[in-house]
């Protein structure tokens, strides 16, 4: 697991932009590359950055699938907050990669279960993800597996927490239209990824930061089963980075770093 501490946002979506193009631009073999794609505020700054690649680079994404981490129960898919409406908005509307090669958990299907065994199902048949793009909760908290979750579980209906339904109301007109259940993928689902690539902007981050790096593994901090996958790369800002133990040795390790091992 490499710890990367960045000055700012712009510089924390650069390293993750960076990190997906590799894989936009080598694929797997001759397969198609596979991403994983985060919602929430964190991300959005790295699909503007791969946009603006795209269109001033020439960096593709029509080869690309991808898959959605989690989504709203009961929200229609053309809610302007469920998660298909912001992928499409905020990252396919951005580049070139095609609407149907976009998978994302049905959170409107009647029967949920059967939903969920499709969606891990589907991601395997792809050949799994290459690439996961995630964030972090205030409580600890990835795709929306909440405290408690199993650290093997797989893509399944979730309840959320009333911090998480807060964090997530300044999305809707309220914090009384924030859905009370997600589909997700499981965090065994998320640790078959080949890359897990974390995000976390902000002093607000800091302690789940902590707590999922440096803390025990424990499903009391669902995020602190990175520390349980090959290859990990968490990249934060200064402020999510404060309580950090070990950070003047993250700082120098990633000064450091071999010029051929790449990120």
């Amino acid at each position: 697991m490499e710890i990367v501490i960045r000055d700012d946002a712009a510089a924390v979506h650069a390293l993750a932009a960076d990190i997906v193009e590799k894989v936009v631009r080598t694929g797997r073999d001759a397969d198609r590359p596979v991403l994983g794609l985060a919602t929430g505020s964190t991300p959005l700054g790295v699909y503007r950055e791969l946009g603006r690649r795209h269109r001033e680079e020439g960096l593709s994404f029509a080869r690309t699938r991808a898959f959605l981490l989690d989504e709203y129960v009961g929200l229609p898919a053309a809610h302007p907050q469920s998660y298909r409406s912001v992928i499409r908005t905020e990252f396919a509307a951005l580049v070139d990669i095609d609407l149907d090669a976009i998978d994302g958990p049905n959170g409107e299907a009647a029967d949920i279960p059967a939903e969920s065994a499709r969606y891990d199902a589907a991601i395997a048949d792809a050949g799994g993800i290459d690439v996961q793009l995630l964030g972090i909760g205030t409580d600890g908290h990835i795709g929306f597996n909440e405290p408690g979750s199993s650290l093997v579980s797989r893509t399944r209906v979730k309840t959320l927490t009333e911090q998480t339904r807060r964090d997530n109301a300044r999305f809707f007109d309220s914090a009384e239209d924030v859905p009370h259940h997600v589909m997700t993928q499981g965090l065994g689902t998320i640790r078959e990824a080949r890359h897990l690539v974390l995000l976390a902007l902000g002093d607000g981050k800091a302690d789940a930061v902590a707590a999922a790096v440096e803390g025990p593994v424990s499903a009391f901090c669902p995020a602190s089963v990175i520390q349980m996958h090959p290859r990990v790369t968490v990249v934060v800002d200064e402020p999510a980075a404060a309580r950090l133990r070990l950070a003047d040795y993250y700082r120098y390790a990633a000064e450091h770093k071999p010029s051929w091992q790449g990120w």
